[in-house]
């Protein structure tokens, strides 16, 4: 690296140790007050905008392995958010469920995100919230075929 980018990558370390960090705890402060990740929550929102949802489904969507599902699942099955019922057609093949108390949960969460994100909004606009969006994503997609790529 030429001695010339260094300010600049310090700076970069500066933002990550500072403001990255943060935005993950802003994103997931909601779900923690029902002793969910943020992850578990997408799963237990998904769950709760779908039909027949499988353990394959959210993994395929996710493009993660079963097994990593199947961890997250078992703490909104544990704390009784979801429920699995068979398939009337083939008992092996189980979906998820909500339960009432998982609906309440997903609604309250999804309620204070909202209230989060748009006090966000309310500060920033929505122009420069798309353009950050904009850069993630570049961002996400240039590193992502750069990683394939090795």
């Amino acid at each position: 690296m030429a001695e010339q980018e260094q300010p600049l990558l310090d700076a970069f370390i500066d933002v990550y140790m500072s403001s990255l960090k943060y935005l993950d705890e802003f994103i997931s402060e909601p779900a923690k007050a029902f002793h969910l990740s943020f992850e578990q929550y997408l799963i237990l929102r998904e769950i709760t905008r779908h039909q027949n949802v499988t353990l394959m489904d959210i993994a395929s969507q996710r493009q993660v392995t079963r097994s990593a599902i199947s961890r997250q699942i078992r703490v909104l099955l544990r704390q009784g958010y979801l429920r699995q019922q068979p398939d009337e057609n083939d008992r092996r093949r189980l979906y998820f469920l909500a339960t009432p108390t998982g609906e309440q949960a997903e609604r309250l969460i999804r309620q204070r995100i909202d209230h989060r994100f748009q006090g966000w909004l309310d500060m920033y606009g929505e122009d420069q919230a798309q353009e950050i969006l904009n850069f993630i994503r570049d961002f996400s997609q240039v590193t992502r075929l750069k990683n394939r790529d090795n």
